[in-house]
């Protein structure tokens, strides 16, 4: 009901389990999927990694705030978003049109949690905290010199992390933790005073020279690389 009152939202089909859902995209193509996690035969989770792993499409996982685990494990099976089932219907019509347009999103509080985890699991990750900011804060470091920095501490246990972060321009490495900070293309470009298009640019150079697939996956890349923290 919520969707298809959207001029530019059809709804192709619709799934009981993941199981169904693959067989609903096998006959009728669509560019994202709601995917809940709880479901019976195949759940969302390998639903999920299946759905990404055949280039069906693109998946946001609906998932309620108390089970973390969910979360992680969606994430490495490949999904581009996640959302709060008690989010707002215009959010949940947003996540659809960024997540269709190519962009990653975490709802906010996911997006905390998530890190929180990321930031405890990495070595140092205690002394990494408040390196750059706060998701949600919009608290930066001064440039990318702060951030350079910390690279000797941050990143000197993992070799890969340090090339990639080193083959980072110091302008890419701003726009990596103002990415890690939530910010859209267009509030990076506002930040920065750059245009719009040349954002775009930087972030696709970013997810190229660390291997990342989405721009959720280059925000991980950044706490884990000492680039961004939390308070």
């Amino acid at each position: 009901m919520v969707l298809s009152v959207e001029d530019d939202v059809e709804v192709v089909g619709q799934a009981a389990n993941g199981r169904e859902a693959l067989a609903v995209l096998a006959e009728r193509p669509a560019d994202v999927v709601l995917m809940d996690v709880q479901m019976p035969g195949m759940d969302g989770i390998e639903a999920t990694r299946e759905v990404v792993a055949a280039g069906l499409a693109k998946v946001i996982i609906l998932t309620t705030f108390d089970r973390e685990d969910y979360l992680f494990d969606a994430l490495a099976a490949g999904a581009s978003g996640f959302l709060l089932k008690n989010a707002d219907p215009d959010d949940l019509v947003e996540a659809i049109r960024a997540v269709a347009g190519g962009h990653a999103l975490l709802a906010p509080e996911v997006t905390l949690k998530v890190i929180s985890r990321l930031v405890g699991e990495t070595p140092g990750g205690a002394a990494q905290a408040g390196a750059a900011g706060v998701v949600g804060g919009h608290q930066t470091v001064d440039g990318a010199g702060a951030a350079a920095g910390s690279l000797s501490t941050a990143v000197g246990q993992d070799p890969q992390v340090r090339r990639a972060v080193e083959s980072l321009t110091p302008r890419e490495r701003e726009v990596l933790v103002l990415l890690a900070e939530g910010l859209s293309n267009a509030e990076i470009a506002a930040r920065l005073f750059l245009g719009e298009s040349t954002v775009k640019t930087y972030v696709s150079n970013i997810l190229a020279k660390t291997d990342s697939r989405d721009r959720v996956q280059a925000v991980v890349f950044a706490y884990h690389a000492g680039l961004a923290g939390r308070a």
